[in-house]
């Protein structure tokens, strides 16, 4: 018997934003047959970055709904993990981007990877990252006057 999912949208240190890797066999319609079951369930895809190889991709995604998404995998044995995001928004577009880097640098934050939103909350582009030290990158880049946005914040 499947454990019970754990919730993915509790916050114990700040805003928090859930991503999703799946591990997909790489051929054609892979990815599609995954949007194709979340649209069905009114769930939207906010962000996405694909690697591939020879045989298996992996997509990273952020949903509207991260909790139903991970049920839905659970019985569609998609198999996927977790991991926590800091989504920044960038008031200036691009041109913050270099400022955001300097500030992560200072504070030797490390990136692992970083992707853009499809969607633009709040009318503004944002940036997704998975950094090495959430409380850390939240905390410099909040005193460097960036907003960090929540999963509610994306996924109105």
């Amino acid at each position: 018997m499947p454990a019970e999912p754990k919730p993915v949208a509790e916050s114990l240190s700040g805003p928090r934003v859930t991503q999703f890797s799946i591990f997909l066999s790489n051929r054609v319609g892979a990815l599609l047959d995954v949007v194709r079951v979340l649209n069905e369930r009114n769930i939207h895809v906010l962000a996405i970055s694909v690697q591939d190889s020879a045989d298996t991709a992996i997509v990273r995604i952020v949903v509207s709904d991260p909790e139903s998404v991970q049920q839905m995998f659970i019985e569609h044995a998609i198999p996927f993990s977790i991991c926590d995001l800091v989504v920044v928004e960038l008031k200036e577009g691009a041109t913050e981007l270099g400022r955001l880097l300097a500030a992560l640098l200072a504070a030797e934050c490390n990136i692992f990877g970083s992707y853009a939103l499809i969607t633009r909350p709040r009318g503004r582009p944002a940036l997704a990252l998975h950094v090495e030290d959430n409380e850390c990158a939240v905390s410099v880049l909040r005193s460097q006057s960036f907003t960090i946005l929540s999963q509610s914040d994306i996924s109105r």
